[in-house]
């Protein structure tokens, strides 16, 4: 491609019609519903799905496709309101990996409208694409009703005006969109590479020929019986339909001036051992930092957690006949042994491991127990308590973030150790953001942040630790281990800080 050509937009649509004697079947939503289904790969969560596409940008197609069909000119009698629709958003999840550029697969494309669009070139939000579309208006008259009979005339001067038609088709009232970078694209005959392809599905779908998009007339006066009389923006409008809506910090690349670093409060500042020159260490010029300290079997509690949280704990085997003391049952004394509590509990077992801790403030007595082969002992005095719990290691992929898994609040929860997988360092980052330096928006992708903080390595990935913190008001961004970060100001969202994971 030329680089005369820094942003060249393509854009297609299929228009589907009757034919003259042929009956067409239109699925009622249940048969539509298991068709789009067929789309979705069982081994992707919704969760990972619904990245597909970021939610700021999802809300932004749908107001603007709201926005455009409701100043549709000549004005829209029936033009229905827009939703989401998740079996939609999947069917084109799934069309866009495969990073084919024709419409498609063929068997969906009966129940359906599709729009597509690709893109190579600095970012543009989908948004862009779907004005883009709406724009084909400038090559469209629309056939008024004396015109019609039996059937509408084609009313397009330009090249295109199936993805404007198909925008402002009344009766498609669900949308779902995906958005995929293709390594390499064959766009009618040239090979894009690192292209953006987005993808729209519409239901009901639209452009049938010999119909006109939508009836002319005073909005909302001939809208369903089904939308109760309902008007909004020049839309029929259900009192109960949501917009779906979701907390999500704008993406920016603001460039701040170096900042002094905010005050960390003790329980969350990281645990330091001296660098060691061994192969195979996780990668640091200077040190590593760890979450989890290690400690010995009769480490008690009140020696090692200071704040309203505590970090995690690596306990030594054979501490269950150790000579620590546990005093209480669920809910331990703050002299008790961590480790020990932890056997007593359940958590671990006599071959060690980790262990989570959390303070719950000041109980009156303990009570003893005997559990796991461990005896515990009652205290008959008010004192303060904690208790433990087991953790988590969850596998991860290189969009997840902090927000998502584990965001901060109050009172304190603790997150899982997460496993990153290789090769996340490449991964957009209009979908695997990095904002900051050692603290994190939470908005951040956990995998590409830990790459950027040279905790785990983008060839083999691995393990790190999280740990939740307030929000911040200012983030700078630094390029590192190939990683740039964005800067960002008064964010939305809470932060983090990621930790090393002891081999």
């Amino acid at each position: 491609m030329s680089a005369a050509l820094p942003w060249l937009f393509a854009l297609v649509l299929l228009a589907s019609a009757p034919q003259d004697g042929i009956a067409l079947f239109l699925p009622n939503s249940t048969s539509l519903q298991h068709l789009l289904s067929r789309y979705q790969d069982e081994s992707v969560s919704l969760t990972r799905s619904r990245r597909a596409i970021q939610w700021s940008d999802r809300e932004e197609i749908l107001k603007l496709h709201n926005k455009l069909r409701g100043q549709v000119s000549p004005s829209s009698s029936n033009m229905e309101y827009m939703v989401w629709d998740e079996e939609l958003e999947r069917s084109a999840t799934a069309w866009a990996q495969e990073c084919i550029w024709e419409h498609g697969p063929n068997d969906l494309l009966m129940s359906i409208g599709q729009n597509l669009a690709v893109h190579w070139g600095r970012y543009r939000a989908p948004a862009h694409h779907v004005q883009a579309w709406y724009d084909e208006v400038k090559d469209y008259t629309y056939p008024y009703p004396q015109e019609c009979n039996p059937w509408c005339p084609e009313r397009c001067s330009g090249p295109m005006c199936t993805h404007y038609t198909q925008l402002v088709w009344a009766t498609t009232n669900k949308v779902g969109c995906a958005v995929h970078v293709c390594k390499r694209i064959n766009v009618w005959g040239e090979i894009w590479e690192n292209s953006v392809y987005l993808v729209c599905n519409y239901s009901p779908k639209g452009n049938w020929i010999g119909e006109a998009p939508y009836q002319h007339g005073r909005p909302c006066s001939q809208c369903p019986p089904s939308y109760g009389g309902g008007c909004k923006e020049n839309l029929c409008y259900k009192a109960d339909t949501q917009v779906p809506q979701r907390p999500e910090t704008e993406d920016m690349n603001e460039v701040e001036k170096p900042q002094v670093p905010e005050d960390i409060p003790g329980w969350a500042r990281p645990r330091t051992t001296p660098a060691k020159a061994t192969p195979g260490k996780t990668p640091g010029a200077t040190g590593s930092n760890f979450m989890a300290q290690v400690i010995k079997c009769e480490t008690k509690m009140r020696d090692k957690c200071k704040g309203s949280s505590c970090n995690r704990y690596k306990c030594p085997a054979n501490c269950k006949n150790a000579k620590g003391k546990i005093w209480g049952t669920l809910f331990y004394d703050t002299q008790s042994s961590i480790c020990r509590a932890a056997l007593h509990y359940g958590v671990i077992d006599n071959n060690g491991g980790l262990v989570d801790i959390t303070r719950k403030g000041r109980l009156p007595f303990f009570v003893k127990s005997t559990r796991n082969g461990v005896e515990s002992f009652s205290k008959y005095k008010a004192s303060n308590s904690f208790v433990v719990s087991k953790v988590v290691e969850q596998r991860v992929d290189c969009y997840m973030t902090v927000a998502e898994l584990c965001a901060f609040k109050k009172p304190v929860t603790h997150c899982p150790r997460v496993h990153c997988p290789p090769r996340c360092k490449d991964e957009p980052s209009n979908w695997a953001p990095v904002i900051g330096s050692s603290i994190y928006s939470d908005s951040s992708s956990i995998c590409r942040s830990a790459i950027h903080a040279g905790l785990i390595k983008d060839s083999d990935g691995g393990y790190v630790d999280i740990l939740p913190v307030d929000k911040k008001k200012h983030y700078v961004g630094t390029l590192k281990n190939g990683v740039r970060s964005e800067s960002k100001k008064n964010p939305e969202g809470k932060s983090f800080r990621l930790f090393s994971v002891r081999d």
